[in-house]
């Protein structure tokens, strides 16, 4: 098991041990399980729900319409 070190100030080391305390674990284990629901790879649930609610978002499989001519440029 790998070590880190945290530098924090007193306002946040009073916050984890209160946390850590209320929850009955660790400070290591406190952060360890905050770091784990934060930084996994996994899509919030609150984000999967929205796959399908906007009917009128383009799919990707669909053919792309054809675009108008391309909008003049400003010179260098």
């Amino acid at each position: 098991m790998s070590q880190i070190t945290l530098y924090l100030d007193e306002g946040t080391q009073e916050l984890i041990e209160r946390s850590a305390k209320a929850q009955g674990v660790s400070k290591s284990r406190w952060v360890a399980d905050l770091i784990r629901k934060h930084a996994g790879e996994a899509w919030p649930q609150d984000c999967l729900d929205l796959a399908g609610r906007f009917p009128d978002f383009p799919l990707r499989d669909e053919p792309a319409e054809p675009s108008a001519e391309d909008a003049a440029r400003l010179g260098w």
